[in-house]
């Protein structure tokens, strides 16, 4: 059980609606993805918090549906 690309950005969205993502499937199995998120809800943020913020965003799947998510986070 994996997730795509289009449902990994769905919940980045739903988290930080001015996000510009970019998702890059790296076994191509859905299961392992690098993401570029950009987004001002990162601005002045620690860079662990960040990712903390994404995690929470996936609601749980982190582990489960997504096996390996590797983060680049920023602001504008």
């Amino acid at each position: 059980m994996a997730m795509s690309a289009t449902e990994l950005e769905a919940y980045i969205l739903k988290a930080f609606p001015d996000a510009q993502i970019k998702i890059d499937d790296l076994a191509g199995d859905g299961d392992h993805y690098a993401c570029s998120i950009v987004s001002e809800a990162f601005r002045d943020v620690p860079r662990v918090r960040q990712h903390q913020l994404v995690y929470n965003a996936l609601e749980g799947h982190m582990g489960g549906k997504l096996h390996a998510l590797a983060l680049r986070t920023s602001a504008p």
